[in-house]
């Protein structure tokens, strides 16, 4: 049952983030919208550190902020997200990462934008990575994209058909979420070492095929955590072929005929990351030339099933 006096609720998912969950929390109880109108719902998706913990204690030190803290056993995102906005209480939810800050009118700005956009369902906005200690040499535009960098236009727009936001920085109207039964719990992200990608993918196709507005705006910031010790062969392959894992899946119900398409559109994909390739070599730039080319090498194995 929502709660007239809230106007948005926050669904943080977090896997073993005790590092930062308390920044991200942070973040949000000191947004300039009143903190009568919103709440903060953690949703522990089995994490084996001290998160439940650190997320106890910061609750019980921001007794005027409405937090609430929850468990979800089955694991992924996908889960522990539909949990969340199971027991929302207001009629915008939002979704943000466990290892993300919000700029401080975060809320606010989201507020502001659907009181003028009544044809709006749902909002993107502006992810930026900050990586820790520095962004590496061999990082590019493209294969930014696997760790979070998200900004799809410079002004205020609505998304392509065939482009949406991330599910790291989305709003959507709670009544629209549940119309569509939330996400898709074939696709989960990651469950163990093993992810299934694409469920913000396959969320907003399913809205915008009922014709729905989606927009995007530059000024709905957050800063996404990028641990560059962690960015390794091994975890850059398990999100690329993620992306590829969770397109079999997606286009399962079309068949032979779509799963023949998808590979041809990852073939040219792969070509044109091997120009993009030779081109930074070109350029003088060698070490973005083969992250980008194994980006799509390992996006075709996921959607071969490796």
């Amino acid at each position: 049952m929502l709660n007239k006096n809230l106007q948005v609720s926050v669904v943080v998912c977090s896997y073993n983030r005790a590092a930062y969950i308390a920044d991200a929390m942070q973040s949000l109880y000191q947004q300039t919208l009143d903190k009568s109108l919103y709440e903060i719902i953690i949703v522990d998706n089995n994490s084996t550190d001290n998160t439940k913990t650190v997320c106890a204690n910061f609750i019980e030190q921001h007794k005027d902020a409405h937090f609430y803290y929850l468990e979800e056993r089955r694991q992924g995102a996908s889960f522990a997200r539909n949990t969340g906005a199971e027991i929302a209480q207001a009629p915008l939810l939002c979704f943000m990462d466990d290892d993300a800050v919000a700029k401080e009118d975060y809320l606010e700005r989201i507020v502001q934008f659907f009181n003028a956009h009544p044809d709006a369902c749902g909002l993107g906005g502006r992810i930026i990575p900050r990586y820790i200690p520095e962004e590496p040499k061999w990082m590019s535009h493209y294969v930014s994209s696997l760790v979070g960098n998200f900004n799809y236009s410079p002004e205020l727009s609505v998304f392509k058909p065939g482009k949406y936001p991330l599910e790291s920085n989305m709003i959507i109207y709670k009544a629209d979420f549940d119309a569509i039964n939330g996400f898709n719990l074939a696709l989960p992200g990651v469950v163990g070492t093993l992810r299934i990608g694409g469920e913000g993918k396959d969320f907003f196709y399913r809205l915008q095929a009922l014709g729905k507005f989606i927009y995007y705006d530059p000024n709905i910031v957050v800063w996404h955590v990028v641990e560059v010790k962690k960015l390794t062969r091994e975890y850059m392959y398990r999100i690329a072929s993620g992306i590829g894992r969770g397109e079999r899946v997606r286009i399962a119900e079309k068949g032979s005929v779509g799963l023949l398409k998808k590979n041809i559109e990852y073939f040219i994909k792969l070509g044109a990351s091997v120009v993009l390739g030779i081109k930074y070599t070109l350029q003088g730039n060698p070490q973005k030339a083969l992250p980008v080319i194994r980006f799509r090498i390992d996006a075709f194995k996921g959607l071969w099933g490796k």
